[in-house]
């Protein structure tokens, strides 16, 4: 009887359901897949290598050019001051003047005012650029105290009508002093050609006169060229002055 017992007591423990274990983890329900974002992920990858692919193609197609520093007025040339390199997008369909072309676009003349920050195209020049309508030049030969020092091409002036003897004079100073009281022959006329410096200085050489091309209105030139050749003009630097 005892032995029956004990079996149907093992019997009855057998038959509980077992616990599970302290390690196991409950099941965690299946990732929700999104095709969508994972798509537009790839194409934003895509466009972001297009691009920095064609922006290196761009900066490498590029061409040096001449840009000029400064206004330059019809029938006037360029130097080496008055320009500047720029890079810009190679196009085959645009004249550009390229950097190394420079020596030979110093031999040529505007044909238009070209302003300053411009960049070159051939036909802006020609071998004879010409003088705007209504304008002319008239070359001035000036004694050491006819003009201020340090007077350059592109400035603006005015033209005094003096003694021939009131020349002389300091040529560290300005001709306004000697000029005072006498007639303007021209109130503003554009330097469209003076010598550079002749020494190590800024100031240029006064030994010899000083060759100087204006620009003037038709209607003063002939006053003008009579009062130079009589050696009866003194310039004097005013405001207006076409700087670099």
């Amino acid at each position: 009887m005892k032995i029956q017992e004990r079996t149907g007591a093992g019997a009855g423990r057998s038959a509980a359901p077992a616990q599970p274990s302290v390690g196991d983890r409950l099941p965690t329900p299946p990732r929700e897949r999104k095709p969508a974002l994972a798509a537009l992920a790839v194409l934003l990858i895509l466009v972001g290598a297009l691009g920095a692919t064609m922006l290196v193609l761009q900066v490498g197609d590029r061409v040096e050019v001449v840009k000029v520093t400064r206004d330059i007025q019809q029938g006037e040339s360029v130097t080496s001051d008055d320009v500047t390199s720029a890079l810009v997008a190679a196009d085959d369909s645009i004249n550009y003047v390229k950097w190394n072309q420079l020596s030979a676009l110093k031999n040529l003349k505007a044909r238009t005012t070209i302003y300053k920050d411009t960049v070159v195209m051939g036909q802006m020049f020609g071998e004879d650029g010409g003088v705007a309508a209504g304008k002319s030049t008239v070359g001035l030969s000036l004694k050491a105290g006819q003009y201020p020092t340090g007077l350059q091409r592109g400035d603006t002036v005015a033209a005094y009508r003096v003694s021939a003897d009131s020349g002389a004079g300091n040529s560290n100073s300005s001709s306004s002093s000697s000029a005072a009281g006498n007639s303007v022959i021209v109130d503003q006329a554009r330097v469209t050609y003076v010598p550079g410096a002749k020494n190590s200085g800024d100031e240029l050489v006064s030994s010899t006169n000083l060759a100087v091309t204006l620009t003037v209105d038709s209607d003063k030139a002939a006053d003008l060229a009579q009062a130079a050749s009589n050696g009866e003009v003194a310039l004097v630097l005013v405001s207006g002055k076409s700087g670099n």
